[in-house]
């Protein structure tokens, strides 16, 4: 997600911080290298102009500040008026105060709408919302089929009637059950097209006047840059959108949609959909996201991913463990299912402040390694895990035919795994031992 933009951009910066002094030349070449970017990026011409015009505005002068160097300040002012850009600040679910909170899931055909009232479902039900979906896709073959399979993936009901076509007598319907059961939240999923038709958004307009929605939100394709503009402003001007939800945002994504449709429509981006699995829908934090583009990091994400993903009780009570009898490998194992929860290493990289994507493809990153060392600790017995002084010759022959690993691997684990026990008593004779998942 932005990789491509970030390395730009990051590029821009890195040159002229390597000059030192700037002068008003240097500035507004740097700010003709980002136009450039930004359009390849599929940002809209109109939004890029006036996006580097406020800039130049902005950054009258910054030669001139002693206390910050200049390259620094610019990075402050573009860092702003990319916030600005992608839609000031968080927008949340606007949340009724008579439940049921309806939500329409509104987009076009292929957009991920379905898979998207999914992951918004799994996430509500989460936050202690107990949701409702409702099949209201009454038109694309199996689309009813797949989100009961959703939810009864996620143990969440799903109002479903297949007697009928009048996608407004469903949502009603739908809506009355999740009155009975109580329920916080209801999802609608409706039906889309392959492109925007008048006889869909008739149908959209009719069931919004029926049902009184508090969110409609677009679900859009961040893969199709200025397109997914395009359909956000007929989508926005047919029904007011109150909300975007940009999905495939781990692929190979530019980020012109995301950079756009909230300077186009002025409509929030609310979550987008990093990945496949039923919680890989994050929140869209403008600031942060901003931090991302520029290489800043995004260390408040990290930390709320690790609070949801961790149980803190299993950490301290590990660390507690760790503190009186050192590091073994049973514990060095529990740690790494811990830490598998927070997703994949790159993904967690990012987030840190100044790694970018061309340092972690020199990094080498293995997506498959964690899963050979946790094989390698699991081939192990017990006794062997609490003491791997033990394991001798004939014992890392056993342990690699039991992995399916190779004897050097093995030998190599655990000389990684003796150089972080003494790493830790270190730590901890000067009294500053910490994992980094405990308190």
């Amino acid at each position: 997600m932005f990789d491509e933009l970030s390395e730009k951009i990051s590029g821009v910066f890195a040159r002229l911080r390597g000059r030192g002094v700037l002068t008003e030349g240097d500035i507004k070449e740097g700010l003709r290298e980002i136009r450039r970017v930004l359009l390849e990026a599929d940002v809209s011409f109109q939004l890029t102009r006036e996006f580097l015009e406020r800039v130049e505005k902005k950054a009258v002068g910054v030669t001139q500040i002693r206390t910050v160097a200049p390259a620094q300040q610019l990075v402050k002012i573009v860092h702003d008026e990319l916030t600005a850009m992608l839609g000031e600040r968080r927008e949340g679910l606007k949340l009724s105060s008579i439940p049921p909170t309806i939500v329409m899931m509104v987009g076009l055909q292929g957009s991920g709408k379905t898979t998207s009232a999914g992951k918004l479902a799994r996430r509500l039900k989460g936050e202690g919302r107990p949701t409702r979906l409702v099949a209201a896709d009454v038109y694309r073959p199996a689309a009813i089929d797949q989100l009961e399979t959703l939810g009864q993936q996620l143990e969440v009901p799903v109002y479903a009637d297949r007697t009928t076509r009048d996608v407004v007598k469903i949502a009603r319907a739908g809506i009355e059950e999740a009155k009975r059961a109580r329920d916080r939240v209801v999802i609608v999923d409706t039906a889309g097209r392959l492109q925007i038709d008048d006889e869909m958004m008739q149908e959209l307009v009719r069931l919004k006047d029926a049902v009184h929605p508090d969110e409609i939100l677009l679900v859009a394709d961040g893969m199709t840059g200025q397109d997914a503009v395009r359909i956000a402003e007929g989508f926005h001007k047919a029904l007011g959108t109150t909300g975007v939800i940009l999905t495939k945002m781990d692929g190979d994504a530019r980020g012109g949609a995301a950079l756009s449709i909230y300077g186009v429509t002025k409509t929030p981006i609310k979550y987008i959909g990093v990945g496949e699995k039923s919680d890989a829908l994050e929140e869209f934090h403008p600031e942060r996201m901003a931090g991302r583009i520029l290489q800043m990091g995004d260390v408040l994400s990290l930390v709320e991913k690790a609070q949801e993903a961790i149980d803190v009780a299993e950490a301290k009570k590990l660390e507690k463990k760790v503190r009186k009898e050192g590091l073994d490998l049973e514990d060095f194992l529990t740690a790494m299912k811990q830490m598998s929860k927070l997703g994949p290493l790159e993904g967690i990289l990012k987030m840190l402040p100044g790694v970018n994507a061309k340092m972690l493809k020199q990094a080498n990153l293995d997506p498959k390694r964690l899963k050979h060392v946790e094989a390698i600790v699991l081939s192990m017995t017990r006794e062997e895990r609490k003491d791997p002084t033990m394991i001798n010759g004939s014992r890392r022959a056993r342990i690699a035919r039991g992995s399916g690993r190779t004897t050097n691997e093995v030998n190599r684990l655990l000389e990684q795994f003796r150089d972080m026990q003494k790493m830790m008593k270190k730590a901890a004779s000067g009294g500053r031992m910490g994992l980094p998942f405990g308190r």
